[in-house]
């Protein structure tokens, strides 16, 4: 099967509320009793069959603590998803070595882009499928920090939610230097 999250159309760090409500619209627009005596029954069967299975596929993943739901990290999903990254990461970096899995390094990784750390992101996505290679989720957030690496939009504002960039810092600090001595040093 390919990425359910790609199925359902939406993104692995979707809410548990948002996978039902994904799947249900698409269950509506495909169930078999809308397709009756139509020529694309047995398409719309297809793929409700399909929908079914990345439903299935997501919350056995999520149950069993490779995702969000049951998961340890729970709290520090919601924090991701709310903004509040600072606070997840403190969490994060908290944690004991020995406790940090593959769930562990993907969140950091998460924690991580979304500061705009690109290559540390795609480092801790590595170390996320190395050691869970069959999770979806991980795979799927590795897939598209290599893609964006192929196509060039991996330092074009990629993943900086900050707004400015290494530049602007710099540009920012020589302002400030000279307002605080003067620009002339005359």
């Amino acid at each position: 099967m390919s990425d359910p999250y790609q199925i359902l159309g939406i993104s692995p760090d979707a809410s548990d509320e948002q996978v039902k409500a994904a799947y249900r619209e698409l269950a509506r627009k495909y169930h078999p009793d809308n397709h009756t005596d139509n020529p694309l029954s047995d398409l719309a069967q297809q793929k409700m069959q399909e929908i079914n299975e990345a439903y299935d596929a997501i919350i056995r993943q999520r149950r069993s603590g490779g995702a969000r739901g049951g998961s340890r990290f729970s709290d520090i999903r919601r924090m991701i998803s709310a903004g509040r990254i600072f606070d997840a990461e403190v969490l994060l970096d908290g944690m004991a070595a020995s406790d940090r899995d593959a769930e562990w390094h993907f969140l950091k990784g998460s924690v991580l882009y979304r500061k705009g750390w690109l290559d540390d992101a795609h480092n801790e996505f590595s170390a996320a499928c190395s050691m869970d290679p069959a999770n979806a989720e991980y795979r799927a957030a590795f897939n598209r920090m290599n893609t964006a690496r192929q196509n060039g939009s991996y330092y074009r504002g990629g993943g900086n939610q900050m707004g400015c960039s290494v530049c602007d810092i710099c540009t920012g600090l020589l302002c400030c230097e000279c307002l605080t001595r003067g620009c002339c040093r005359c």
